[in-house]
């Protein structure tokens, strides 16, 4: 089957899509994305997704409405015919003059992909994930850190440091030498059943799965916080484990050669993954 995108207000076979050369997206990565999950085809967290989207969208002085795109992701989402589903979402400020100027772009490019997903077996959740640290440190500072942005190379250069040392993440730290975020996901850690996780001044992108998962600790009795947490602290965690869209939960078990805890996903892990998964479960029987 040929693949069908949804590009600009359209449904078209991938192979006929056409972004311009001068869209301002290629050209300075002056754009936003958002990676979702659809479970028996619908997206787990849509509103959230689009929320965040269209909330960083007008700090970029983006027009676009969480409205129309969620019915374009739906209607894309059925035209593949998909059920368990990967959909990447991108907007573009368009296409502009050659020379940087963003006042010279007309309408924003927007852009949905999907194809089928297929997550990793249950032998890797039971085993987890290990990380290095990266040699890349994020900005706390700087206002791209909370967006999820089209420029995206810091996180890209930082997962090929992982790859390239045969583990499955990098742990990135920002200018003061404290944990941010991984590269494609976040990161929290479990001491004494309390749940930690770097705060947003740490430098990081508040996660739509980051999010759930502080919710479903408040409704399960786990106490939280949100604070400055060191690469030692982690190292030294009685559990770790990482957040994203299409990851869900994924317990991280080692760092740099180092165990976490038992080298094993602990007590708090596992619940909130059975949890995460039975959220999952209860949201496809409701209405979006």
């Amino acid at each position: 089957m040929n693949e069908i995108v949804y590009l600009n207000g359209s449904l078209i076979p991938r192979s006929q899509a056409r972004i311009s050369v001068l869209d301002y997206g290629f050209l300075y990565g002056f754009g936003l994305f958002e990676t979702m999950r659809a479970y028996g085809g619908r997206v787990f967290r849509l509103d959230s997704h689009l929320n965040r989207l269209v909330c960083s969208a007008k700090m970029l002085e983006l027009p676009i409405e969480a409205l129309a795109l969620k019915g374009a992701v739906t209607e894309t989402i059925q035209a593949n015919k998909l059920s368990d589903a990967r959909i990447r979402l991108a907007v573009s400020i368009g296409a502009g003059s050659m020379a940087p100027d963003p006042s010279t772009c007309g309408r924003p490019t927007v852009l949905i992909l999907a194809e089928d997903y297929h997550p990793y077996p249950e032998q890797i959740y039971r085993k987890g994930f290990r990380a290095l640290v990266s040699s890349i440190p994020r900005n706390s500072g700087s206002p791209l850190s909370r967006l999820k942005s089209a420029n995206y190379l810091e996180n890209m250069l930082a997962k090929r440091e992982a790859k390239v040392a045969g583990v499955d993440e990098a742990l990135c730290l920002n200018e003061k030498g404290l944990l941010a975020e991984a590269s494609m996901s976040n990161i929290f850690l479990v001491d004494d059943g309390v749940l930690r996780t770097p705060g947003e001044e740490s430098g990081i992108l508040p996660g739509v799965t980051r999010g759930v998962v502080l919710e479903l600790a408040l409704r399960l009795g786990i106490g939280t916080l949100e604070h400055d947490v060191s690469l030692e602290e982690i190292v030294g965690a009685q559990e770790a484990f990482l957040t994203n869209s299409l990851i869900e939960i994924m317990p991280l078990t080692g760092i740099e050669g180092r165990q976490i805890g038992s080298g094993r996903p602990g007590p708090v892990t596992r619940r909130l993954m059975a949890n995460y998964r039975k959220l999952v479960s209860a949201s496809m029987t409701d209405e979006q």
